[in-house]
């Protein structure tokens, strides 16, 4: 059988890396991309279990045309696209440690965090749904954050975040029937390099050894994409901890990564909570009116 196709934005790094690194070693092939041919190679290099099967992709998701030209590719060559990962991020410059209120920093920071942070992803979403839609399946997955949840390193972080979950969640209404689906997933504290490097034992209070592995992350997304209840998850906010561990999927130590919904006051945004779950009666009061708006009873 034919392997399956993934992308995986900004993969020469991080979770990038471990996402691509456990789709490989899952038996799918994996394009990633990056600015850097010596880092998307270091990627290569972690997939030493599973060669060939990590391919690397040059691109600066800055540049539209540039994304365009790597789904393109990824279609001549492998005839097909299964699954996204967006994850490509990039620090706003001299951007260190998240520190400064939104008002001490450069306005200039939009381009970073809303146009890699967002811009791209959606442009990525656009060229896959276009290749994923005709073949009549697909997952198409952001890599978010709990900063939609609640205030977390700066202002434009968090809108970026939140954005992408709206993002999922209002495709997977227009995606609807295609086969395709689309998912947000809000990670906890990765277990990097970098991260494992300072030598510390937690991270801002958060413990290490509870944190999530990026490769972790990879095993999250192959489970979901092998869920036969994906279609009923499409549009969703998925928390990695908490599917991972009612789906068996464990750290590279075999341990189980703790969730952080309590420590940031609450779970996913969407699908939202509703006016019935709440036990208010909700009144239409355009229809009662004598108007129509095109939403009521759907």
């Amino acid at each position: 059988m034919t392997a399956r196709v993934a992308l995986v934005t900004g993969g020469s790094r991080g979770v990038g890396r471990g996402v691509a690194t456990a789709l490989a070693e899952a038996g799918w092939t994996v394009y990633v991309t990056g600015r850097s041919a010596e880092r998307l190679q270091s990627t290569v290099d972690a997939a030493s279990d599973a060669p060939g099967r990590v391919r690397p992709l040059e691109c600066d998701h800055a540049d539209d045309a540039q994304i365009v030209a790597v789904v393109a590719r990824i279609v001549s060559e492998a005839g097909r696209l299964d699954l996204l990962v967006n994850n490509v991020w990039t620090n706003p410059k001299g951007f260190m440690g998240f520190n400064g209120k939104f008002w001490e920093r450069p306005a200039a920071d939009w381009d970073a965090l809303m146009g890699i942070g967002l811009r791209a992803h959606y442009v990525a979403s656009c060229e896959a749904a276009k290749v994923m839609v005709p073949q009549g399946s697909g997952l198409m997955v952001n890599i978010s954050s709990f900063g939609s949840r609640a205030p977390f390193h700066t202002v434009l972080y968090g809108m970026s975040k939140t954005a992408l979950d709206k993002m999922a969640s209002d495709m997977a209404h227009e995606l609807a029937g295609t086969g395709v689906s689309t998912l947000s997933l809000w990670l906890g504290l990765i277990r990097t390099e970098l991260i494992l490097s300072l030598g510390m034992d937690d991270f801002n209070g958060f413990p290490l050894d509870r944190a999530e592995d990026p490769t972790f992350v990879g095993r999250v997304i192959a489970a979901l994409a092998d869920d036969p209840a994906l279609g009923e998850l499409s549009g969703s906010t998925v928390i990695t901890a908490e599917y991972g561990r009612e789906h068996g999927v464990r750290n590279d130590d075999d341990e189980v990564p703790l969730s952080h919904r309590g420590a940031f006051g609450g779970g996913p945004l969407f699908p939202p909570v509703t006016d019935e779950q709440l036990g208010i009666a909700t009144v239409d009061e355009v229809a009662a009116a004598g108007g129509h708006n095109g939403f009521a009873g759907e």
